[in-house]
Parts: structure tokens; C-alpha cells; sequence
């Protein structure tokens, strides 16, 4: 890698999106004052086709790059314990995941509770069509 490859953020921007992400943390911190989990799909729409990365219409609406990933990317970003547990299948046969997070290093709950969901919901015989 050389210096061209690299992306330059200045010191202040560094700082100023430091702090957005504190002030996103706050937000799950409170929530999971409250409850132990929270559970949304894993990703805004079906599976993709082979060889698309990213969703540009949900919905019958367009949309940009990432909000495909908006289930996602905040969990990322604040350092909540996530996991990804099949939850069943769209009409067309292809796989949804359902997300459990959890309060920021309370792994063991979210797998808990991922074993659960597994274990009431089996799906390991089932397999979506490729093609």
C-alpha cells in the first residue's frame, strides 16, 4: 500500500465523527437500560441476486448503497454483541435473517439467545433453490 491508496481525514473531522459515535452509543446504552435484547431483521430487503452487492431499490423505492445494511451497520459502529439466526423463507424460497443484539459485551445472552431461536425454529433441513 502506498500514500495514494490511503484515505486522509483530517484531525478534527477524526474528533467530530469520534463523537458521533459516542452520541450513537448513548442511544443503545439507553435502550438496553431497559431491555436485555432487541431484535430486527438483518438486512432491509431479500437476498440479492449472485453478483449484486447492494440493494438499489426496497420496497418499490430507490435507495442509496447502504440501506441495505441499516439493520446492521450501527451495531458495527457502537459495539453491540450481534448475530444472525435464519428465521424462515420470502414466497420466492430464499432465506431472511432475523438479528439479535444485545447490551454491549454481553455476548452470552445473544448467543443464548440465537441457541434458542434455533433450537424452536429448525431450519438446517431446509435450503433455499440456487440458481
Amino acid at each position: 500500500m502506498n500514500d495514494s491508496d490511503l484515505c486522509w481525514v483530517s484531525a478534527s473531522k477524526y474528533v467530530e465523527a469520534w463523537f458521533e459515535r459516542l452520541a450513537w452509543w448513548q442511544h443503545a446504552r439507553a435502550f438496553f437500560e431497559r431491555y436485555d435484547l432487541l431484535l430486527t431483521p438483518t438486512v432491509a430487503c431479500p437476498p440479492l441476486p449472485i453478483g449484486e452487492f447492494y440493494a438499489t431499490e426496497i420496497g418499490g423505492v430507490r435507495v442509496g448503497r447502504d440501506a441495505g445494511s441499516a439493520f446492521t451497520f450501527i451495531f458495527n459502529m457502537t459495539g453491540q454483541p450481534a448475530a444472525t439466526v435464519p428465521c424462515g423463507f420470502t414466497k420466492a424460497g430464499l432465506p431472511i435473517g432475523l438479528q439479535i443484539i444485545g447490551r454491549r459485551f454481553d455476548d452470552v445472552t445473544v448467543l443464548r439467545a440465537s441457541a434458542a431461536f434455533e433450537a424452536a425454529r429448525p431450519w438446517a433441513q431446509q435450503r433455499p433453490a440456487i440458481g
